[in-house]
């Protein structure tokens, strides 16, 4: 009998502890297998901010910021982030490459910082069409994408994330307005 119990108690140890692992021990393989639904679903998010982004009276996609702690940027390994890009209009995969491009080349990145991973973007990104999502997890070590809450490719290289959301939320981004809102500093006209 004491020999059952010592076995049910280390089974709920080995549970909690591995559901617990989770937030911090994201891998590409265990992103596959949900969907960015169920992942929020099994972690609490906290909304940073969200904004509109809009040329003259042309609305392009509304993006949201939020993260687990509710604060970004993000301090413990074991938080995560998600920022969600809601399209209101077409783009394609390679003006969507040519436009990431370009506003990394207005951040003063090197050439050699992005290279890389232009290839992997243009195998994973896919053409967008008005109301699509396209969202990023980010912990310390992934950057997984969604395409329409579903996992369609990551980048293990921990740097990367940090370098996509400073598009948007560098202090010299291109758009200080829409930084000031994804970070809940303004709100959103």
């Amino acid at each position: 009998m004491i020999k059952l119990i010592a076995v049910v108690v280390l089974v709920l140890v080995l549970v909690f502890s591995s559901s617990s692992l989770f937030a911090s021990a994201l891998s590409s393989e265990s992103l596959s297998r949900t969907s960015l639904k169920n992942l929020k679903e099994q972690s609490s998010f906290h909304q940073i901010g969200e904004t509109t982004f809009s040329i003259f009276f042309w609305d392009l996609y509304k993006s949201r910021l939020v993260t687990t702690s509710g604060k970004y940027p993000l301090g413990d390994v074991n938080e995560q982030l998600i920022y969600e890009i809601n399209y209101m209009t077409d783009i394609s995969r390679e003006d969507l490459i040519e436009r990431t491009v370009e506003q990394w080349q207005y951040l003063g990145l090197p050439i050699e910082r992005y290279q890389q991973f232009l290839p992997t973007l243009a195998n994973i990104w896919p053409d967008i069409i008005e109301g699509d999502t396209l969202s990023l997890l980010m912990d310390h070590k992934v950057s997984a994408f969604y395409f329409n809450q579903q996992y369609i490719g990551s980048i293990d290289v921990p740097e990367f994330g940090q370098m996509f959301l400073d598009i948007w939320l560098a202090e010299n981004t291109s758009q200080p307005k829409l930084r000031l809102q994804l970070l809940g500093q303004t709100r959103h006209e």
